[in-house]
Formats: C-alpha cells, sequence, structure tokens
C-alpha cells in the first residue's frame, strides 16, 4: 500500500508537518492529510509508531496549521484574492465561501472531514475577521474529531487486519473513511430536514 510506504518515510515530524501544513497553508491543499491519518493509525497497530504520540502530535498540528491560515487570511486575504494564481484556485474559494454561507461558524468543523475545503476554511475566516475565540474553539473540536476518528479507525482496523490482507479489505475501508469524512454534512441535512418539518406551512 502505497501511503504506508509514504508514511514509513516521513517519520514524525514529517507527519505532523503534512498536518499541519494541510491544515491551513493554501498551497498543501492538496496533500492527503485524510489517508495520512488513517495510515498513522494502522502503522501504529503494527508498532511501528507510538499512538499516543500520533494522536496528539496530529491534534497540535492541526489546530497550529489553522491557527496560521487564519492569521494569513486576516493579514492578506483581499490582496491574495485579487487574482488567481497556481496556488490559490477561484473555484476552491467559491468552494469554501459556499460552506460559509450554509453553515456559519460551524464550517470550520465541518471542513476537517471535506478536503481541499478544511485548507481554505481558516484561511477565509480570518479573512471575513470571525472572532479568533470563537475560530479556535471550532478549530479544537474539528480537529479532535478529525484526527481522533481516522486515527483511532486505522488502529483499530490495524489490529485485525494483517498488512498482508490489506488488498482484500481496501474496498471496505474506502466506504468506511468516506462514511466518517460524511458524517458532519449528512447531520446537517438531517438537522435541517427535521427543522423543516416542524416550520408552519405557509398558506
Amino acid at each position: 500500500m502505497d501511503i504506508l510506504t509514504f508514511v514509513k518515510s516521513l517519520g514524525y515530524l514529517g507527519i505532523f508537518a503534512t498536518i499541519f501544513a494541510e491544515s491551513g497553508i493554501l498551497f498543501a491543499a492538496l496533500l492527503p492529510g485524510d489517508s495520512l491519518l488513517f495510515a498513522t493509525g494502522f502503522m501504529a497497530a503494527r508498532g511501528k509508531l507510538d499512538i499516543a504520540l500520533i494522536v496528539s502530535g496530529c491534534f497540535l498540528a492541526a489546530i497550529g496549521g489553522n491557527v496560521l491560515g487564519y492569521y494569513i487570511g486576516k493579514k492578506v486575504g483581499i490582496r491574495a484574492l485579487e487574482k488567481e494564481s497556481h496556488i490559490i484556485k477561484k473555484h476552491h474559494v467559491e468552494k469554501t465561501e459556499r460552506f460559509f454561507k450554509e453553515y456559519g461558524a460551524a464550517t470550520i468543523v465541518i471542513a476537517r472531514f471535506v478536503p481541499i475545503v478544511r485548507t481554505f476554511a481558516p484561511f477565509l475566516a480570518g479573512m471575513v475577521r470571525m472572532p479568533f475565540n470563537t475560530f479556535l474553539l471550532y478549530s479544537v473540536v474539528g480537529a479532535f474529531l478529525w484526527v481522533g476518528s481516522l486515527c483511532l479507525l486505522g488502529f483499530y482496523l490495524g489490529r485485525k487486519i494483517h498488512v498482508s490482507e490489506l488488498d482484500q479489505y481496501v474496498n471496505i475501508i474506502a466506504v468506511v473513511i468516506v462514511a466518517i469524512l460524511l458524517c458532519p454534512t449528512l447531520l446537517h441535512i438531517g438537522l435541517r430536514y427535521l427543522k423543516s418539518r416542524r416550520q408552519p406551512k405557509q398558506d
């Protein structure tokens, strides 16, 4: 499995740096954060990494990356968006803006489970001057859910599945990961549906 080889080559500092970068540095938006977290958990279960160090380190790196992205957006956001570049793609920004309009501050939590959006969300939060304390609270919650769910899923399956059997389970693992990534969005859709059902119908 290529991602396992990738994780071995990174080491602890490389893993933390990757999570940090993808959590707030715009040119790192395409880094494989989700699969990296799963793979580190899997390898920890095989005794290759320490699960407590991985979870705590990635948790702090995810928050740190968010904070950096927030301050970059606060300082240079408008100027950075004046024209499209190879780093900042207009459609990435527009996608993240739609999330902010739909979910408000909760975007910081939900964005953790949406590739690319999780990198741009703190940048736009800083640009629109979201109160830092509010931003930090949602960032901590999002990082806890994102890092915890994917690392511990990898750790659990690493205890159950031998490396030589991974190919047999790769489709199931992919479905489970996608389900985790979709949970916040599905929950929000469900709550909106229930809310609409409770609202009185207009004549």
